[in-house]
């Protein structure tokens, strides 16, 4: 098993769910999260940013009456889960999340009911065409892509990926998707982008104009590509925890509608 699951090197799902403060990590993603840390000190904000964009997307996106949700690179699972919010507002929602990662999928099978599904894939290889029996392609879906696009290079053409699964989804769907930036701190950025680079991960952040690529061809919400606690705070849990900096968060995130 420790074979299959290369705990002997950093997985991002689990340097992920470190930097979150959960306990599903091993010595080699604590020691990436450490060395990133050391260069960027605020490591920390990003994920814990990400995580409540992820939620206000699925707030907005319920509200606007989608009831079925493919949430891939899901990670490592992080209460409350997208199952858990979009369900609040419609508890006939449907989740089916992706990741290619056997951890994940141990710890996902607790979640796993007739409206919770769980896929094992790569997105870059996901053909969701396939998942007619998980998911109505007949009907609107929120496709989320959360801090996943970051780890695909140029090479793999990620704006080709989010071409191909959006293809697959009829008009009136949504695409919920954040990613790292190098705009704010380039040097701290390109620093853990290298650590990764040394443990064979790939990891490319990438500028606002290149991230607002991913959206071609659909109808951005309001306010657009921001920020992420820019993005519609009002939809978020009521906290008082004070608003990082934009270099802090050093993450876009944007809604967008497929017409």
């Amino acid at each position: 098993m420790t074979e299959e699951l290369h705990t002997d090197r950093p997985h991002p799902a689990r340097v992920y769910d470190y930097l979150l403060g959960g306990e599903v990590n091993f010595p080699a993603d604590r020691e990436a999260a450490h060395q990133g840390m050391r260069g960027n000190p605020d490591s920390r904000i990003p994920p814990r940013q990400n995580r409540l964009f992820l939620h206000r997307a699925v707030r907005f996106l319920a509200g606007q009456g989608i009831d079925q949700f493919l949430d891939i690179g899901t990670g490592i699972p992080s209460a409350p889960h997208v199952h858990h919010v979009a369900q609040e507002i419609n508890p006939a929602a449907r989740v089916v999340y992706v990741d290619n990662d056997p951890i994940v999928l141990a710890h996902a099978r607790p979640l796993l009911t007739g409206q919770t599904q769980y896929i094992e894939a790569d997105l870059r290889e996901l053909d969701v065409s396939t998942l007619s029996d998980v998911l109505d392609l007949n009907r609107p879906v929120g496709l989320l892509l959360i801090a996943v696009l970051h780890f695909v290079g140029d090479k793999d053409e990620p704006a080709a990926i989010v071409e191909r699964l959006l293809a697959a989804l009829p008009s009136g769907s949504y695409l919920a998707l954040s990613h790292l930036t190098g705009d704010y701190r380039p040097e701290a950025w390109e620093h853990v982008t290298e650590i990764y680079r040394r443990q064979g991960v790939t990891m490319q952040v990438r500028s606002h104009e290149r991230i607002s690529r991913f959206f071609s061809g659909l109808s951005l919400v309001e306010p657009g590509l921001r920020i992420l606690p820019d993005w519609r705070p009002e939809l978020g849990e009521p906290g008082g925890e004070p608003v990082p900096s934009e270099a802090q968060v050093s993450v876009y995130g944007g809604v967008a509608r497929k017409l």
